[in-house]
């Protein structure tokens, strides 16, 4: 049976990043595997917090780096109250993002890139892989009633795993794998593998010291899924 190691190594793959609340801290130790192990993707797609990921990234920033940022996060770092339609205006966290950010378009990036952003007047998922790359980000993560919405193009935008969830919407290549964060059902497709862990810590704006354990969790877990078999497109590490 192939494993996922043998899968990845066949050829060019995308990598898709799933929302979850706070689950950039997860797809961290995922995309800290894949470049020691150097199994780097063609393009990478997300929405939520894997479009963070995701960005950063196909950016040109190392895994290692994004780790190191994230687990230094502290909640001042981008908590900025402020009326309006959410609790934060989200300027804090703008800004940190495009000091971050190696890149500043889409253009710049060293991997294709598309992140998921929900459209508010249109009521519609809508995919950006051109532009400026903060704004997309942003969007994206803006969680509803945590973050305002962020505006594109004279209009307003929010959480883009609102209807794409698994951040597979952006995601063009053949071949793709998947890191499943969200609770319910796995995404089926050919040319799909969904990596799923179990047992990953919750962390959120008041539990970002568990946000460690959750990288380390999901670093240890990538690394054994790499020799374990690829079933029913899926890999599961209890």
């Amino acid at each position: 049976m192939t494993t996922l190691g043998e899968w990845l190594a066949r050829g060019p793959f995308d990598l898709a990043l799933s929302s979850g609340f706070f689950g950039f801290f997860a797809h961290a130790g995922l995309v800290q595997t894949l470049e020691e192990s150097r199994l780097r993707p063609a393009g990478l797609s997300g929405s939520s917090a894997g479009a963070l990921v995701a960005g950063l990234w196909a950016a040109g920033m190392s895994a290692d780096a994004i780790g190191g940022e994230l687990l230094s996060l502290r909640r001042e770092d981008f908590w900025d109250p402020r009326l309006g339609l959410g609790l934060l205006a989200g300027r804090k966290f703008r800004e940190r993002l495009e000091t971050l950010l190696p890149a500043t378009t889409f253009d710049g990036c060293q991997a294709r890139l598309a992140v998921s952003v929900f459209d508010v007047l249109g009521r519609r998922t809508r995919v950006i892989a051109d532009g400026r790359l903060a704004p997309a980000i942003h969007a994206s993560c803006a969680v509803p009633g945590l973050f305002h919405p962020v505006w594109l193009d004279g209009r307003p935008h929010i959480d883009g795993g609102l209807f794409d969830r698994p951040g597979l919407v952006g995601a063009a290549g053949a071949r793709v794998l998947h890191h499943h964060l969200v609770p319910g059902r796995i995404p089926r497709r050919d040319g799909l593998v969904s990596l799923v862990v179990e047992d990953v810590p919750r962390t959120g704006p008041f539990r970002l010291e568990a946000g460690a354990r959750a990288l380390a969790r999901v670093q240890t877990a990538a690394r054994r899924a790499l020799d374990a078999p690829v079933e029913g497109g899926v890999v599961r590490i209890a």
